[in-house]
């Protein structure tokens, strides 16, 4: 996504913050990759007026952002809206697991031109996706559903995803299906035994048993925010809505 301003300049906003500062306060500290001034200024913008939420760095690369906190002040940053095609070549998936090693939850923003760039942000830390087309307010609920630790995949995103041929089949067991069903999407261990007739520890053992398959499949599932996007992928649990 070449463009004229490509080689601006990161731009920090406000002081220094410390991290205890920002626990206190409960403020959402905000930082923009993006290489389109326009852009990044729209976003400031949009939260210019809500004390809820605080733009504290934008950039047109995710170095130039890293760069434009310090080592310390980034470990802070809660949000990041990103940019999927950026001029400096970089991957969308590399940038996502940048942010999200320094404690960032990230939105890709996106003009949505290129299906594989969305597919590419359905198997990284991208938390949620957002076009640039959609109303200001999409991105805005996207900021504050993500602090609260909501997955909002658009249906954008499931679209490109189930078109994706690569998607294997992991072949879980109808019972398998139940347990990743229930533990993906937030239920306790102990209430996933209830809820199925079984001990606590068999539950254990189907997750164990399901990360393998998906890990056969080469769809690595290590995590529980890993389960739970392998069952958006699969339809087995409902895309979040923006």
């Amino acid at each position: 996504m070449a463009t004229e301003d490509s080689g601006a300049e990161a731009v920090r906003i406000g002081g220094d913050v410390t991290g205890a500062e920002v626990g206190a306060r409960e403020v959402i500290r905000l930082g923009i990759v993006d290489d389109h001034e326009s852009v990044a200024l729209g976003v400031r913008e949009a939260f210019r007026d809500d004390p809820s939420v605080e733009v504290v760095a934008s950039a047109p690369t995710v170095d130039g952002l890293i760069a434009a906190l310090g080592a310390v002040d980034v470990e802070a940053l809660e949000v990041v809206v990103l940019d999927l095609r950026l001029a400096d070549g970089s991957s969308p998936v590399s940038n996502a697991e940048r942010l999200s090693e320094r404690g960032a939850r990230v939105i890709a923003y996106t003009s949505g031109e290129h299906p594989q760039l969305i597919r590419l942000a359905a198997t990284s830390d991208v938390m949620a996706l957002v076009r640039k087309s959609a109303p200001m307010s999409a991105l805005v609920d996207a900021v504050k559903g993500v602090r609260r630790g909501a997955h909002l995949l658009s249906a954008d995103l499931a679209a490109a995803i189930h078109s994706d041929p690569r998607i294997r089949s992991a072949g879980l067991s109808p019972q398998e299906v139940r347990v990743l069903q229930l533990f993906a999407d937030g239920v306790k261990s102990q209430v996933v035994a209830s809820e199925l007739g079984i001990a606590p520890g068999t539950v254990d053992d189907y997750v164990r048993r399901i990360r393998s398959k998906y890990s056969a499949a080469g769809r690595p599932a290590h995590t529980k925010i890993d389960l739970y996007k392998r069952a958006v992928e699969d339809g087995l649990l409902p895309v979040p809505q923006l």
